[in-house]
């Protein structure tokens, strides 16, 4: 199985449990990514209790989820020269994910992760070093021994930098996958996404059914035939009622593992994991949509993007009967 490269900010998430009547207070939408400056951030977490700090971000989750399901990841950012840098390489290391990091002097980004009592998270994200990203960090040698370049939606607000990436992906001969990330993203990168699918630049494209809405202005089946003819595999996550995937006019329909949601932090970053370990390992698009489901299944029973050994260990099981 070749590797794959994640592209993606290094943040530090600091989860919080809050009612919906904080949420309301700040002013941003439910359910949804608000990017933020560090004065708004500062502001948000002095009122709150001491939040759970957790090393992640939307890529580098699934390149976490993808190392300990068997594969070979890498995964590309900028961290700052602090302690919450530090805390995040050694986090790449832990998680034996290879580490491309480069290094900023922006404090390292982090995401304050609201979670509501009904397990939604609304996300306020602060970039910091991540922005320092740019093209010139994007060189050939980094796709060496990479099959799939793997890219977060957030890093599509440096449109330079994201297209160049893919630019080089492909001159490479390297596959892209592209996941959404949040509805505001869509709503904000619009032009850019256009651009790629037009120019067939993205071979996956993974969205939940509020993305898929906001970009084709459908809903669930009739989003997914859009959006199949951007890209050769087209995903809509339909949340509890599992995943539509299509590929070849062939639309495949995964079920959901039900369970006791606690939180849905890193549900679809871990579901990427499965999905895209599936996917270099030459399996259906009906058994990587099942293991998929099975560690997204595992990680919303948990606060946090953290699934724990015991879990893994039921995620191994459950391979053996996809």
């Amino acid at each position: 199985m070749k590797k794959v490269l994640g592209l993606g900010a290094a943040l530090v998430d600091m989860l919080i449990q809050v009612d919906d009547t904080w949420i309301a207070k700040t002013g941003k939408p439910k359910g949804g990514m608000t990017m933020v400056g560090f004065p708004e951030m500062k502001k948000y977490l002095e009122s709150v209790l001491t939040p759970t700090l957790v090393p992640g971000g939307s890529a580098c989750n699934t390149m976490v989820g993808f190392a300990r399901l068997g594969g070979n990841s890498s995964f590309i950012a900028k961290v700052g020269k602090d302690s919450l840098g530090e805390v995040f390489e050694k986090h790449l290391a832990d998680s034996h994910v290879e580490s491309k990091l480069g290094h900023s002097s922006l404090a390292t980004g982090c995401v304050l992760a609201a979670v509501t009592p009904d397990a939604q998270r609304t996300m306020y994200t602060y970039l910091g070093a991540s922005n320092d990203l740019s093209s010139k960090d994007i060189v050939p040698e980094i796709f060496k021994e990479v099959g799939l370049l793997y890219m977060e939606g957030y890093r599509a607000y440096d449109a330079e930098c994201f297209k160049f990436a893919v630019e080089t992906a492909r001159a490479q001969g390297v596959m892209t996958a592209l996941d959404f990330g949040s509805f505001g993203v869509v709503h904000d990168c619009r032009p850019l996404f256009d651009t790629l699918f037009k120019e067939k630049m993205i071979d996956v494209v993974i969205a939940n059914e509020d993305e898929a809405r906001a970009y084709t202005g459908l809903e669930e089946e009739a989003a997914l035939e859009q959006l199949s003819k951007l890209a050769k595999i087209a995903v809509v996550k339909i949340g509890s009622r599992g995943a539509l995937i299509a590929k070849d006019s062939v639309v495949t329909k995964v079920d959901a593992r039900l369970v006791k949601a606690v939180d849905t932090t890193g549900a679809g970053d871990l579901w990427a994991s499965g999905f895209l370990f599936g996917l270099l390992s030459g399996w259906d698009m009906k058994k990587c949509g099942n293991l998929a489901s099975l560690v997204a299944s595992e990680v919303v029973q948990v606060l946090g993007p953290r699934i724990p050994e015991e879990g893994w260990e039921r995620i191994k099981t459950g391979m053996v009967t996809l």
